[in-house]
């Protein structure tokens, strides 16, 4: 490879109960709806929601598939970059080498053809042999390290080329997973909008009192546990700094792949949350459930993470007396909510 070669390499890789009113987001998942055959008899209010709820609940799980491979995306990225820096680092250093030797060869041109050290064994001069016995052991030496270094420089640029290809073609099949993702999340939005505006203004009403109403049945049933009795951890400081910023960003609207200011999807939310207080954690629900500790739910305290669903595919933040914030979904704003109003899988806490 050549200093144009590289540098073209280079360019190119470069409390509670009351807090039901908003609905859930995530979900496994049901293609969009075909119309019913004539004569099939109309679906009922309550089948339409559970029908919505899916495909809401498919769209987040795309969504948690899209930000992790934006993620990925991102951070291969920054590795080409740095690895083309790396090999037009290496590049001029060969060159450097290069030149080096090329000085010991035209010297050794110079001298005749010999060698320095034949020319020190010709000489007839003992106290010229003596003096320049040391300084031949040192010549003789830098010629051994200078070629050591030119293998091991053309060693490490040849990985670091193999290394940005490789990423290179990580890179493309995230962007690839990324545009699947995409158009998952938006059909499935679009068939739950779709079936949404099919909905006469009173159904549609009716259908917000139908999302409210089973939210306020899990939350009943969760808190008839006697859960509340257990859940007396108090809040670390910056456990109480994630919390007051989650709540700050009520009203603002859920927005796929957001990570605020003006809008948040799930994840993005308790994410800039915790950065805020001063903890880096991963993008996706599904990675915060996977790589942040675990907690048992009754040892749960404000600022802890309830993840949703079996897939993971949803997350909100505990702020105490049994309640939580989160981004719900699509046509939805940030709000508070019953931390057991959804399917709860478990509780991770981002302190370390």
């Amino acid at each position: 490879m050549n200093r144009r070669r590289c540098a073209t390499a280079a360019i190119t890789v470069v409390s509670a109960l009351t807090l039901l009113a908003s609905p859930m987001l995530v979900l496994p998942a049901h293609a969009a709806p075909e119309p019913p055959p004539a004569g099939a008899p109309k679906k009922t209010l309550e089948e339409v929601r559970k029908e919505i709820d899916a495909l809401y609940r498919k769209a987040a799980a795309a969504t948690d598939a899209y930000n992790l491979a934006e993620e990925q995306t991102k951070q291969q990225s920054a590795e080409i970059v740095q690895l083309a820096r790396m090999i037009v680092a290496g590049q001029a250093r060969i060159e450097q080498l290069k030149t080096h030797a090329g000085a010991a060869a035209r010297a050794q041109y110079r001298n005749g053809g010999l060698p320095e050290s034949a020319q020190l064994v010709l000489t007839d001069d003992p106290q010229l042999f003596l003096d320049n016995a040391g300084r031949l052991k040192q010549g003789q030496k830098a010629t051994k390290d200078l070629l050591g270094e030119l293998a091991r420089s053309q060693e490490e640029l040849t990985a670091y080329t193999k290394e940005a290809g490789e990423n290179w073609t990580k890179l493309e099949a995230n962007r690839v997973k990324q545009a699947r993702a995409k158009k998952e999340i938006n059909d499935k939005i679009a068939a739950a909008k779709k079936l949404e505006s099919e909905l006469a203004a009173e159904e549609r009403i009716r259908l917000m009192k139908l999302e409210e109403d089973a939210q306020y049945r899990m939350q009943t049933t969760w808190l008839s546990s006697g859960i509340l009795k257990e859940l007396d951890g108090k809040a670390t400081e910056q456990g109480r700094r994630a919390v007051e910023f989650a709540t700050a960003q009520i009203g603002k609207p859920y927005v796929w792949g957001a990570e605020g200011p003006g809008s948040y999807d799930c994840s993005g939310l308790t994410q800039r949350a915790w950065s805020v207080a001063g903890q880096n954690i991963p993008r996706t629900s599904q990675e915060q459930w996977r790589l942040l500790p675990r907690v048992d739910i009754k040892d749960m305290r404000p600022g802890d993470l309830i993840v949703y669903y079996k897939d993971a595919s949803h997350i909100g933040m505990y702020v105490g007396n049994g309640a939580m914030v989160h981004a719900p979904r699509p046509g939805r704003n940030v709000t508070l909510a019953g931390a057991g109003s959804m399917e709860i899988l478990g509780v991770v806490r981002p302190e370390r």
